[in-house]
């Protein structure tokens, strides 16, 4: 647990053409013309506290009066676009409280609160850099995911909506105690899925603070589901632990929670069960996927030793041939969906 995963920082990897075409014919362009540099111009900032006043490294910046109307008006209108299809009508009802900067993290968002003034409800989505290992991961995630995503990317801007939940490390520091012994083990179990959903598609870094724990309320119990909110990390790595949460530290109390409360039998049931729903999954949307990892494979989102040192420990867990013939992260990731959906029902493979 104590073992550094990840040394170096990631870079920046550009959209290419045969991509963005893509993204095109499923809608993910947006329409307004807005830079993730347009809004580094700020004037001013203020420190964000949270209300513990507690600082949150976010920054509340300030723009000159000739370029915050023009400012606001594109951010309404990019918010009609992730929720209404692009209707305007109701633009004259939103206003934009707040655009927030983080400071820390690879892709030093902005986060932007807009609110409806008829009824003082209000949402956040993100603006950052567009990075391809980032929209391959929002793409991935819409795609196999229970939950689908909304993004839009406008040459080298993404725009992500906000994805709700419990940071995962807010929620093991400060509800995970006061949870019932059956809340836990279904919190274990869902983190068991979890682990394994990360691995097999390739989405790492999945530390505490990158996922969020999402409580739905059933009419006789709580069910919690935990959703990846970072995808920076999504085919980069070389190391195959960066893959499986299980072994950050900031995970700690969850991998304590699974020994506690789960056998090893069922802990091997939900592995299988998260395999087989993966795999039908993907057979779901076999054209677009197909598609997609197409254009993964020619595209160029790691270092060629990552590529080599991540396909050789994959061979050596699976005993797949694939592994080794794989070129780039998009074949190697194609290669774990073709040996999922090939062997989801013969899981002593896996094991």
């Amino acid at each position: 647990m104590n073992e550094p995963l990840m040394i170096f920082k990631k870079p920046t990897y550009a959209l290419n053409n045969l991509f963005l075409d893509y993204l095109e014919r499923f809608d993910r362009i947006s329409k307004v013309s807005i830079f993730y540099d347009d809004l580094l111009r700020f004037s001013g900032s203020i420190n964000v506290f949270d209300k513990n006043d507690i600082d949150t490294l976010w920054v509340r910046v300030y723009y000159n009066e000739y370029e915050r109307n023009d400012i606001d008006l594109n951010l309404k209108k990019i918010y009609s676009y992730l929720h209404s299809d692009g209707n305007l009508e109701n633009i004259k009802f939103l206003n934009v409280d707040a655009i927030d900067f983080c400071t820390f993290g690879n892709s030093k968002p902005f986060r932007v609160k807009v609110r409806n003034i008829l009824n003082d409800n209000y949402t956040h989505f993100y603006i950052k850099k567009a990075d391809a290992s980032r929209v391959y991961g929002l793409e991935l995630e819409h795609i196999l995911s229970p939950d689908k995503i909304n993004f839009l990317v406008y040459k080298d801007t993404l725009i992500e909506e906000h994805i709700m939940g419990i940071p995962g490390d807010v929620f093991m520091n400060t509800l995970l105690v006061n949870c019932s012994e059956t809340e836990k083990s279904q919190i274990a179990k869902e983190f068991v899925k979890f682990n394994e959903r990360c691995m097999i598609r390739l989405l790492g870094d999945m530390r505490a603070y990158n996922y969020v724990i999402v409580p739905i309320h059933d009419f006789d119990q709580v069910v919690y589901r935990i959703r990846p909110i970072d995808f920076d990390q999504q085919c980069y790595e070389g190391n195959l632990k960066v893959y499986r949460p299980q072994f950050f530290k900031e995970n700690y109390p969850m991998v304590k929670l699974v020994k506690d409360k789960l056998q090893n039998t069922s802990i091997e049931q939900y592995k299988n069960e998260e395999r087989s729903v993966l795999a039908k999954r993907i057979y779901s949307a076999e054209n677009r996927i197909k598609k997609l990892l197409q254009i993964m494979g020619n595209d160029t989102i790691a270092p060629e030793e990552n590529v080599e040192q991540l396909k050789f420990e994959l061979h050596r867990l699976t005993h797949d041939i694939n592994f080794k013939r794989a070129k780039s992260m998009g074949n190697v990731l194609s290669s774990a969906f073709d040996f999922i959906a090939r062997n989801y029902k013969n899981t002593e493979l896996l094991r």
